[in-house]
């Protein structure tokens, strides 16, 4: 099987390919390990922080940087990129990521086409870490998809002129801030509004002051009373609101649940849907889901998902942290298949290394880039 495989691997090649995606960035360039050995997969990473255009405040926290791995996994010649984004709240750090991917050990592979048994393993050298086990998720996937040739939205069969446009996201701040960041938004067809800090309804008055685009709003589990939630989606209905993301408490699941049966809007669940069985458990509780690559542990798990809520007849987003090209990029590929995109977290930031997807005129624009869709940047680390 594995001979049959390696057989398939040069017949679907493109000429070239192999060798115009060999180390591309140099970001690992004075990173002593993960040399190449013929036949065996090479994992390393290294730790990076995104720097924030702007202080980025939600119901619960502001912060002006992200703390960041970026990951790479070699085989034959060809590397694959993968990152991790991880937001303090989440609960992972440089230091609890450099733990865990120091324990990952892809050297007992030869083949990178055994993607289920790799990433069962990396899933089950310790629990929760989804952050950084996405960064070995998405770096195998790029990888496969250069050794194929082929960007994964046309391995899964996807149809690129499908894709949504993109939420462009503006955080809690003063009216002023506030005005400043819709100018800035001017590109992007919807918005997205984070609220829950007491100030929802100045935030939502003060961008319909200026545009009278569409909207969709985060409470980042804000709203604490059911009946106050109700009156707040009667109201941002009549200001244009699509959809209410993770309005109240993950926890708060009967009055979720009351709440969406009531809502004039659908609700969607963010911090309630982490992984494959949340998903079910949001069925009846939400009308639908936000996948993140980071919260699922990367893009094998987050086609599981679209898939499953799909036969649930819930709704989809395609969500994501503050992240480089390298994660949007691969979220991005399973972005014709959703209802709404909010992949924006690579325009929030000032250093990204990567040179991915982009968004013109407002809508995701998928690229031929074999993988997830990326290229070097201008940016050395």
């Amino acid at each position: 099987m594995k001979q049959n495989r390696r057989e398939f691997l040069k017949k679907s090649l493109v000429a070239g390919t192999a060798l115009s995606v060999v180390n591309p960035l140099n970001i690992f360039a004075e990173e002593g390990k993960g040399k190449m050995s013929q036949g065996k997969l090479n994992f390393s990473f290294k730790p990076y922080t995104l720097h924030l255009k702007h202080v980025f405040t939600i119901a619960t926290n502001s912060r002006t940087t992200t703390p960041e791995m970026l990951t790479k996994i070699e085989w034959e010649g060809v590397t694959g990129y993968g990152e991790a984004s991880m937001p303090p709240y989440l609960g992972e750090s440089h230091k609890t990521a450099t733990e865990f991917l120091s324990k990952v050990n892809l050297a007992q592979f030869n083949d990178p086409f055994e993607t289920e048994d790799i990433l069962e393993y990396v899933d089950s050298i310790a629990p929760g870490n989804p952050a950084a086990k996405a960064s070995v998720d998405i770096a195998l996937y790029d990888l496969v998809g250069k050794l194929l040739g082929r960007p994964w939205y046309k391995i899964w069969g996807y149809d690129k002129s499908k894709t949504p446009y993109t939420s462009y996201t503006i955080g809690i701040d003063t009216p002023e801030v506030v005005r400043q960041k819709v100018k800035e938004a001017a590109p992007y067809k919807i918005l997205k509004v984070k609220l829950g800090r007491g100030t929802d309804k100045q935030m939502i008055e003060t961008i319909r002051s200026l545009t009278d685009k569409p909207i969709c709003v985060d409470v980042n589990q804000g709203w604490k009373d059911k009946h106050f939630a109700l009156d707040m989606i009667y109201w941002l209905k009549d200001k244009n609101v699509e959809f209410v993301e993770q309005p109240m408490p993950k926890t708060r699941v009967d009055d979720m649940a009351w709440l969406t049966e009531h809502s004039p809007l659908p609700t969607m669940g963010d911090e309630a849907v982490q992984r494959i069985p949340d998903v079910v458990k949001a069925h009846g509780v939400y009308s639908g889901i936000n996948i993140k690559l980071m919260k699922c542990t990367g893009m094998r798990e987050a086609h599981k998902m679209l898939n499953l809520a799909r036969s649930l007849g819930m709704k989809v987003m395609i969500g994501c942290m503050t992240e480089t090209s390298c994660a949007i990029s691969a979220a991005a590929q399973l972005s014709p298949e959703v209802d709404w995109a909010d992949l924006d977290g690579n325009l929030l930031i000032s250093n990204d290394p990567f040179d991915g997807v982009k968004v013109i005129d407002g809508k995701l624009t998928l690229n031929e880039y074999p993988g997830i869709g990326l290229k070097p940047g201008n940016y050395k680390i």
